[in-house]
């Protein structure tokens, strides 16, 4: 008796080709799927930026678009007496910070301060400044080549860390704004001529104590 031989997988069989057990409505809807994957592709020259690259933060760009236009208005607003603020925060540093400072967390409060004083003899990158009524406290203002703290960025009250991608950026933030001083405010001055003669300084602080306030400055001007 003759056995019907079976047929051998080839290119003509459904084992093969399995779309040929599809129905037409399945080819159909297939055929519109590539399409839609198709047209979904983004295609990247590799000469384009990519998006990290493209975002990254630019410390020096920050600076000179906050500096003046806002952190320079929102410290002269908020700038308190140095005679005050040195006492209140002798009397009570909890209830001084509430009431005239700004912090995030649980750092320590930074001020917008505002002192009229005479200037000593420039001394390691700060300038002494003999202030009446606040005793033995000594207060200096920075006058570089560098600039140390963060006291502007955290005194204006509006710079927070959500607002960056991280911690390294933040700081940088502080950074861009004290090489703003630099450039805008130190630069062009001649701290020598200052020596004796009555000041007067507007600025940012971050006081640990009452009894050493250093002073990073937006102005320094001759007092009348």
């Amino acid at each position: 008796m003759t056995t019907a031989q079976e047929p051998q997988p080839g290119w003509d069989t459904p084992s093969r080709h399995p779309w040929l057990t599809l129905g037409r409505g399945s080819l159909i809807a297939l055929a519109l799927l590539i399409i839609a994957i198709v047209a979904a592709t983004t295609y990247r020259s590799d000469s384009a930026p990519r998006a990290e690259e493209a975002e990254k933060f630019n410390p020096a760009g920050y600076g000179a678009e906050t500096y003046e236009p806002k952190v320079v208005p929102a410290i002269q607003q908020k700038a308190v007496d140095l005679v005050t603020l040195q006492k209140a925060i002798a009397a009570d540093p909890d209830a001084a910070g509430q009431q005239y400072g700004n912090r995030e967390g649980t750092g320590p409060y930074s001020y917008a301060v505002t002192v009229t004083g005479t200037a000593g003899a420039a001394e390691s990158g700060l300038l002494p400044v003999t202030v009446p009524d606040v005793g033995k406290t000594r207060v200096s203002v920075q006058i570089g080549p560098a600039i140390n703290g963060t006291a502007l960025r955290d005194a204006v009250g509006f710079i927070e860390f959500g607002q960056f991608t991280n911690q390294v950026e933040y700081a940088d933030a502080g950074t861009a704004l004290n090489d703003q001083v630099k450039s805008k405010v130190l630069a062009s001055l001649d701290v020598a001529s200052l020596k004796d003669k009555k000041i007067t300084v507007v600025g940012a602080m971050t006081p640990l104590t009452a009894d050493v306030l250093t002073i990073t400055p937006i102005s320094i001007e001759a007092a009348p």
